[in-house]
């Protein structure tokens, strides 16, 4: 009988470019401080690119966590030594969407809004037993995509159907980028219903793992197929207008829409963050809204190859290694508040995020090639209700008014400014600014004075502490667009903390970013995903 195993991570294996990944290993058990055939097949669970420079030389390389049974009958004092230092740590089992000796939940539930954390709370539900209704304000995939192409015509808005709204949610446009800073038992098994419909198996274990707009629109209608199949019922231009309640106002006993009522057991609301006439309808029925801290800034643009020499260097290394991404955080201090890069898009473009007229939000995107020969990213610090007031809806309003000031300070037609990174740090109008990826092109605009202070006082800090970093980045290459102000929303829907229970309700469930619970693709999906799961736990019980 073969002896019992465990199973284990061990991390921070390096791995030169050129080097086969059959090197990985010897260096785990090396790392582990067992012999090879202790362990069991080897897993991939997360690769990195190390392009910090060592006394003054960048030397690039991979660093690898990999998963591994070891037999239980290893006792060495180097394996106890490595479980000591952290190098190993015993691995927790991936969480499955589907839980076993659930008894599985027949009733009736309706999902507001299609964006990760909407379709994996369906996905959930389905997969154990419920009948589900989901609906969106906005549009399927293909019309979605032709509402776009008339509002870049046009320079005209589809209050419904945009880059906010519609099926994917806003991630569909901002190019599914997947990395996440939680360690989920959920995140394994929400990757894996995207790479079992079509994503490459890779973003299992690349810590910037990235699908692209391009492929999204390929896996999103496979999933919407592979759910349909499991009885999920989409019902596409359906907003929601108010919750049909029953005696005493704490159970939803339905979901009122613009197409009739949909009666449910229980509500899944993951409306997305801009979705603020939804949010303030519930409010007026007694759902409870407070403010919270969110991010605000604006784009910045780089030719890509300067991000890439600043990052990897030049040469073959580099041009193995293909676009560079940056993650950059710069600490407040007492020329600023804090700052730092959010939604870098590599070979990617600014676009308008944008879903009601006479105001301008961009957001960053790149298909999956990374073809484009400019970078960009958010630079954003963060305002809260010290700044803005902490009545529910006064970040709501701190945003409206800074979206419409950029609008007009853009012409009115959806130009953005554009204000070189020297010129902001100079305090001085670009005359002409240079050619940008945004589809509406950029005016001369004095940035530095369109946003408030202190966040032009932290981007200021930023800029000059990433220039240190990626030599050129607060250089005349560098160009900021404006305005960032949807990476994060102001308001929070209070929730229980174990139950995931709308505060005063029985049976609502707030989730995802525009609850004020997430803040990306993935934590919106296991957001979901949980809410899904604490329902059936709950009804198992």
């Amino acid at each position: 009988m073969s002896e019992p195993t465990r199973r284990f991570r061990i991390h921070n294996l390096e791995l030169g470019l050129a080097e086969s990944e059959l090197l990985l290993r010897s260096r785990a058990a090396e790392a582990a401080g067992v012999p090879d055939e202790a362990l069991g097949d080897l897993k991939i669970v997360s690769k990195s690119i190390d392009a910090r420079k060592h006394r003054g030389v960048r030397r690039l390389r991979f660093v690898v966590h990999v998963e591994t049974g070891i037999s239980t009958a290893v006792g060495s004092e180097e394996f106890k030594r490595a479980l000591r230092s952290g190098r190993v740590r015993e691995a927790r089992p991936p969480q499955p969407l589907r839980l076993e000796g659930c008894g599985g939940y027949r009733g009736r539930a309706v999902v507001v809004g299609t964006g990760p954390a909407g379709l994996y709370a369906a996905w959930t539900l389905a997969l154990n037993g419920a009948q589900v209704d989901v609906i969106d304000r906005g549009a399927a995939l293909k019309d979605r995509g032709r509402d776009l192409v008339r509002f870049r015509r046009t320079r005209v808005p589809d209050p419904e159907s945009n880059l906010l709204y519609g099926e994917g949610g806003a991630g569909t446009y901002s190019d599914g980028k997947l990395y996440t800073r939680v360690d989920d038992p959920l995140e394994i098994s929400c990757l894996q219903e995207l790479v079992d419909c079509g994503a490459p198996e890779e973003i299992l274990f690349d810590s910037r793992a990235h699908i692209g707009t391009d492929k999204l629109h390929r896996i999103l209608p496979e999933m919407r197929r592979r759910m349909e199949a499991e009885g999920v019922r989409f019902h596409w231009g359906v907003r929601l207008e108010k919750l049909a309640l029953g005696p005493g106002g704490r159970r939803v006993r339905g979901a009122i829409t613009s197409a009739g009522e949909l009666p449910c057991d229980a509500l899944f609301l993951a409306p997305g963050h801009s979705a603020r006439d939804t949010i303030r309808a519930l409010h007026d029925q007694g759902v409870a809204v407070e403010a919270k801290p969110f991010q605000l800034g604006v784009r910045v643009e780089h030719p890509q190859e300067l991000i890439t020499a600043g990052r990897y260097g030049r040469g073959p290394e580099a041009e193995m290694l293909g676009p560079a991404y940056y993650n950059l955080v710069s600490k407040p201090g007492s020329d600023g508040p804090a700052c730092h890069s959010f939604c870098m898009c590599p070979g990617g473009k600014i676009v308008a995020s944008v879903n009601i007229p006479g105001a301008l939000c961009t957001n960053g995107m790149s298909n999956s090639r990374h073809s484009s020969p400019w970078a960009n990213a958010a630079l954003v610090t963060t305002f809260g209700p010290a700044e803005f007031g902490d009545g529910p809806f006064d970040g709501v309003a701190f945003q409206e008014e800074l979206e419409r000031r950029f609008f007009e300070a853009g012409g009115a037609d959806y130009t953005a400014p554009g204000q070189r990174a020297d010129d902001f740090l100079a305090g001085r109008e670009t005359k002409n600014p240079r050619h940008s990826s945004f589809s509406f092109g950029t005016c001369p605009g004095r940035i530095d004075r369109l946003l408030p202070q202190s966040a032009t006082a932290a981007i200021a800090r930023g800029l000059r502490r990433f220039d240190r970093v990626i030599p050129g980045f607060a250089g005349p290459e560098g160009l900021l667009v404006g305005l960032e102000s949807r990476s994060s929303g102001p308001i929070r829907l209070p929730r229980d903390r174990d139950s995931g229970i709308a505060a005063g309700f029985e049976n609502l469930y707030p989730m995802g970013e525009g609850a004020g619970f997430a803040g990306g693709i993935m934590s919106a999906a296991i957001d979901g995903a949980r809410a899904a799961q604490r329902l059936l736990q709950l009804r198992d019980s």
